[in-house]
């Protein structure tokens, strides 16, 4: 076997030995260093996330806060008085207007003549005093005396089959004798759910004023019996109304958050041209629209981003552009440097199309030009909203608008059309302020009832018809054969 040679190690230089050391320790210092740098990335990261997530958090609550500012469910308070509002009065120039004033009714409508004589003695030295002419002063005053009626309500016997018959006088609302002999007058019940329905007073406020005003007394139940019973009689009235709306060729709905019994549900609104509907509904949905006008109804629909009207596929739709305005205002005054053009733009396109409308609307532009020129703007608002945008919040409008592109000018090509939904808004109005003074309604039969007075005394409205004589019309012709019952719209 061979032998294994001893070779002697490598004798090394103190100097490389040394500067082997030196490298090692820096190595080490440079580890502990990356160490410590790889834990500030982490830390940084930590915190780079928890402040992206805190961001996000105030950005939603910032937006929820703004959309409860524009609700029509916040405070009446809209913020601080602005620093330069108009002075109040009327204005200067050919816009001051005319001077009002109550004319003098007609002599054969005065009831009471009275004589206002002169003192015995000047009020001032105490001389006498000579007449020298009388001049008529007139005023109208509303009558504190309730008319109190007696029906004598004549029974007699079918002398054929025996059957029990009971008279009816036209100015009755009810057969019913007794103890409900004593009841509250046909008028008296329509102003009671004028009070209510219209006006907004609640129940206990309705009964303390007809006591203040008329001494008759009634009880929060009576008057909460009295819209009740009032909503059944109007039954026909109110199918009037959904008929008239399943017709229309244009409609503007638009709903607003409501309570039942404490509870959320939505109170919803559609407004055609001859009348305007209500409902009451747990669900925010276009359920209730639906049950009303059928899923295939192919009218114009006017209405918010709300998806959910997005069902009626055999409509045409109209996006409301005060929306979409709204939201491009808020963010350009958040933009800054050039981030400011996209919103600028928008409000620069939607502006001009609604400016072009209005020419139109005052006879300076034909109906023809308006249509031609709606291929124009859908072509620019589809450049605006097709790139990708770098703002989050762009995106998402750029999104919106993407959607529906196709909804945005229907007022152009349809100048029948609004390019708002203002009517819906309008219609909600009336009963949001209902729901600021007492809360909703306590039950559903209640719910039920507030959306059909509404939708009888709003229509009433629409069509210039006074809703108290409509409704003391139609209570005494209830259950009277002698009575017709009177319709609520004419005939298309």
């Amino acid at each position: 076997m061979a032998e294994i040679k001893a070779v002697d190690p490598v004798r090394v230089p103190v100097s490389v030995l040394g500067e082997l050391q030196e490298l090692r320790a820096l190595v080490e210092q440079l580890r502990r260093a990356q160490d410590d740098l790889r834990q500030d990335n982490e830390r940084l990261r930590a915190d780079n996330e928890r402040l992206r997530q805190d961001n996000e958090r105030l950005r939603r609550e910032r937006d929820e806060a703004r959309r409860q500012s524009k609700r029509q469910a916040a405070p009446f308070s809209k913020g601080p008085p602005k620093p330069t509002p108009k002075r109040p009065g009327r204005k200067a120039g050919a816009a001051h207007g005319r001077h009002g004033h109550r004319l003098p009714p007609p002599p054969e409508q005065i009831d009471l003549v009275l004589e206002a004589p002169l003192p015995d003695a000047c009020p001032q030295c105490g001389g006498g005093i000579e007449e020298t002419e009388v001049v008529p002063q007139y005023q109208t005053e509303i009558p504190r005396r309730p008319i109190i009626r007696q029906f004598n309500v004549h029974i007699g016997c079918c002398q054929e089959c025996g059957q029990r018959v009971q008279g009816r006088h036209p100015l009755q609302t009810s057969d019913a004798l007794g103890a409900a002999a004593s009841q509250i007058g046909p008028d008296a019940q329509a102003g009671v759910v004028l009070l209510n329905k219209d006006a907004g007073l609640a129940h206990g406020k309705v009964a303390r004023f007809f006591q203040a005003f008329y001494g008759i007394h009634l009880s929060r139940g009576a008057s909460a019996q009295i819209t009740l019973r009032a909503a059944n009689r109007l039954g026909p009235a109110h199918q009037e109304v959904l008929e008239e709306l399943r017709a229309s060729a244009v409609l503007t709905p638009d709903e607003t958050g409501w309570r039942v019994g404490g509870q959320s549900a939505w109170l919803h609104a559609w407004v055609g041209a001859r009348a305007t509907g209500y409902a009451i509904d747990p669900q925010r949905s276009a359920d209730a629209l639906e049950r009303v006008i059928g899923i295939d109804w192919g009218g114009v629909l006017i209405h918010d981003g709300f998806a959910s009207y997005d069902r009626f596929e055999a409509a045409t739709h109209q996006q409301c552009l005060d929306h979409v305005l709204r939201r491009a205002r808020e963010l350009e005054a958040e933009a800054t440097r050039g981030a400011v053009h996209y919103p600028r733009r928008l409000i620069a396109l939607f502006t001009e199309a609604i400016h072009l409308r209005n020419r139109y609307l005052r006879g300076e532009v034909a109906a023809e030009v308006l249509r031609q020129a709606r291929a124009d703007f859908d072509g620019r608002l589809f450049e605006l909203a097709w790139p990708p945008r770098a703002v989050e919040a762009y995106e998402t409008l750029s999104e919106h608008l993407w959607k529906h592109r196709d909804e945005w000018f229907t007022f152009l090509s349809r100048p029948e059309v609004e390019a708002t939904n203002w009517r819906g808004e309008q219609a909600i109005r009336p009963a949001v302020v209902n729901r600021k003074v007492w809360g909703g309604n306590r039950t559903w039969a209640g719910a039920f009832a507030q959306g059909v007075l509404l939708s009888v005394v709003r229509t009433c409205w629409q069509i210039e018809r006074p809703a108290l004589d409509f409704i003391s019309q139609t209570l005494r012709a209830f259950g009277n054969p002698l009575l017709p019952r009177p319709a609520l719209l004419s005939p298309r």
